[in-house]
């Protein structure tokens, strides 16, 4: 356990980001007055979460490593970091979807429905609690390892050798 300490560190520090970005969301009113910019403006919160994985991999390879990291522990580092964060994603969507913005699924209904992009039935069956924790089971881990695996090349630093 001691082993995967700073990956259980930067993985809680991802899981609060993620909740303090929705939480910013909700009262710039991206989940209610200004809804049709939410689709745009939640992209962003990529910036934070890949400079969460630099600074968690740069971490491992200072704090663990000694100052030398192969893209291999990297990668290892970030998709661990990874597997962590989407056990606790379903429960970040609970809190997200529950607590933090109520009426988001409902606002989202009704503001799909006026844009003519979905009738209500499609809206409704679509943005629900359930489907956003399948996708957010599905969508955590690809983002995570792909990110993991461009990071990887950037924090490495090895000997001449190759170690």
């Amino acid at each position: 356990m001691k082993k995967f300490i700073i990956e259980i560190k930067w993985a809680l520090i991802f899981v609060a980001m993620m909740l303090l970005w929705m939480l910013l969301e909700r009262l710039f009113g991206l989940h209610d007055r200004y809804i049709e910019y939410h689709p745009l403006v939640t992209n962003f919160v990529a910036i934070p979460a890949i400079l969460i994985y630099v600074l968690a991999l740069l971490d491992k390879r200072h704090n663990y490593y000694h100052g030398q990291m192969s893209y291999l522990q990297g990668f290892v580092s970030g998709v661990i970091i990874t597997v962590i964060v989407t056990i606790l994603s379903p429960l970040t969507q609970i809190i997200t979807s529950l607590i933090i913005t109520p009426d988001y699924f409902r606002n989202v209904i009704e503001y799909t429905i006026s844009t003519g992009a979905m009738s209500r039935v499609e809206a409704e069956e679509y943005f629900t609690l359930n489907n956003y924790l399948v996708q957010t089971i599905l969508f955590t881990p690809a983002m995570g390892i792909f990110t993991s695996s461009i990071v990887a090349i950037f924090t490495r630093r090895t000997n001449a050798d190759g170690l």
